[in-house]
């Protein structure tokens, strides 16, 4: 099983990749090389920063094709941080920015009454107990950088939400498509039993 982290130069990936390394996946490459892309059997979509910037790399990088196709095609899929809200249809950080439109929805801005960026641990309240979050409690604590986050326009992909004084979704699941708002490779046991659980889906459909 070939799983690839996708560095589209948006962030440092190295903890990402050493935890999937940890938790037994057996062969993980950090590339944004498009045919290493297009032939992977999983991808793990990070990535940190500002969303225009991020669908300005994919473009010039030619990722966004390889990406779509990969989803498309019921592959395993992880998205994390900055990679969960690109899946979504748009996002108004810097102005309106067209995103991959995989989930009906929209990015916006954290609401003025909450310190922005959200920065720590934080709660998630489980909505979908199979999968992303099996053998994860309700309540458990996973670590955020963030100051944007989705809102999907259907409730049947939410994974879990997250109350900072506002509640907002945290993590999505549909099929073969997985996504979350914190960084499960800071997340110390908690993050990185979830990155098992999808090594487990991995080994199921693949």
């Amino acid at each position: 099983m070939k799983l690839v982290v996708v560095d589209y130069g948006m962030g440092n990936l190295r903890s990402v990749a050493k935890a999937l390394e940890y938790v037994g996946f057996p062969e993980v490459e950090v590339t944004g090389d498009r045919d290493k892309v297009s032939r992977a059997d999983a991808l793990v979509f990070p990535g940190q920063g500002a969303f225009r910037r991020a669908m300005e790399h994919l473009k010039d990088m030619k990722l966004i094709t390889p990406l779509l196709s990969h989803i498309e095609r019921g592959k395993p899929f992880l998205g994390i941080c900055l990679g969960l809200q690109l899946l979504f249809e748009r996002s108004y950080e810097h102005g309106e920015t067209e995103g991959l439109g995989v989930i009906e929805g929209e990015v916006v801005l954290l609401p003025p009454k909450v310190k922005v960026p959200h920065i720590g641990w934080n709660q998630v309240w489980i909505k979908k107990k199979e999968g992303l979050f099996s053998g994860i409690e309700e309540g458990d604590f996973f670590y955020f950088v963030h100051s944007y986050h989705v809102v999907p326009r259907k409730d049947d992909v939410v994974a879990s939400t997250t109350d900072y004084d506002v509640f907002f979704v945290s993590a999505v699941q549909k099929e073969n498509l997985w996504a979350v708002q914190f960084h499960p490779e800071k997340s110390q046991k908690k993050g990185l039993k979830l990155l098992e659980n999808f090594r487990r889906f991995c080994e199921e459909v693949l």
